[in-house]
């Protein structure tokens, strides 16, 4: 795999910055991962910490060297993310649970799967143009049948990790990448003051990822002023072409096999932690969100 990325989070109008974002790889499999713990809330960084920490560790279980099944990854480890904030917040007897969104997406081969809970969200751009982005768990992006005429409160969630009840997870399709493919995992604090033209016609403006990310997150604290929402962003380039005395490209091809690189903090859970997520646990989260997807199938029918 090639790809240049670009990381960067910029503390807004906020008392702190709960965002969390960052990424591992192997010889041929690459996970991002983005949260955004939630204000109103205690401890959103701590929810937004240990959904990485979670997701990266059990990537690292999962890809030698690659996740041979990234649908049923990508939702064990988010369910299993949200259980280690439910046992962080019932170890403390807190009567408010931390909570978080996520966006998560593994690229290999070349393809990429991404999976969100919340309003964090995933950006494609190809050929200067919006492929497809993820629709937000949120009552502006998904309205109600007969909610009426009313302004909605776009900050009002429909769901994340650490929340009572069982999240709500979307998943897509694996999406085959074309050389040039530009993706973007961004919290609310970048979408919220810029709308998709703008951060797709500055996505793909020419300049390199190292250059247009920076810039996004510079437009989006300006936009939002002194008031402005924490911004976090990872945006990289699939399979860039190699260019005359640019040097900031990822390439895993000399990795050997077994190495596992990674830009999230250590403190990852121990694996007596993990173990304790066993499958009977998760296979009942996941029953639990299809029964509500079933319900919710049966309504609207």
């Amino acid at each position: 795999m090639k790809f240049s990325i670009f990381q960067v989070s910029r503390k807004g109008g906020r008392l702190k910055n709960e965002d969390r974002m960052g990424y591992c790889y192997t010889r041929e499999s690459g996970l991002f991962v983005l949260a955004d713990g939630m204000g109103g809330h205690p401890e959103g960084e701590v929810a937004a910490q240990l959904a990485l920490q979670t997701i990266a560790a059990l990537y690292q279980r999962e890809a030698r060297p690659i996740v041979k099944d990234v649908k049923a990854f990508l939702t064990s480890s988010a369910l299993a993310a949200h259980q280690q904030i439910m046992r962080y917040a019932g170890n403390k007897a807190m009567l408010d649970t931390p909570r978080t969104t996520v966006v998560a997406a593994v690229l290999q081969g070349n393809t990429a799967t991404w999976l969100h809970c919340g309003d964090s969200r995933l950006y494609v751009v190809r050929d200067g143009t919006l492929l497809m982005r993820t629709r937000d768990h949120s009552h502006a992006e998904r309205p109600r049948a007969n909610a009426g005429a009313e302004p909605v409160n776009r900050n009002l969630l429909l769901t994340c990790l650490g929340s009572p009840t069982a999240p709500l997870l979307d998943i897509s399709s694996p999406l085959q990448l074309q050389r040039g493919d530009r993706i973007m995992l961004c919290s609310d604090g970048v979408w919220g003051v810029l709308d998709d033209a703008t951060i797709v016609h500055t996505l793909s403006s020419g300049k390199p990822v190292s250059d247009a990310a920076p810039d996004l997150a510079e437009m989006a604290l300006r936009a939002g002023g002194s008031h402005s929402d924490n911004v976090t962003l990872i945006a990289l380039e699939w399979e860039m072409p190699d260019v005359a005395g640019q040097d900031r490209g990822v390439s895993t091809e000399t990795i050997s096999d077994g190495v596992f690189a990674s830009t999230i903090q250590a403190g990852m859970p121990s694996d007596s932690e993990l173990d304790d997520l066993d499958d009977d646990a998760i296979e009942r989260s996941i029953a639990e969100i299809n029964e509500a997807i079933r319900r919710s199938a049966s309504r609207k029918g």
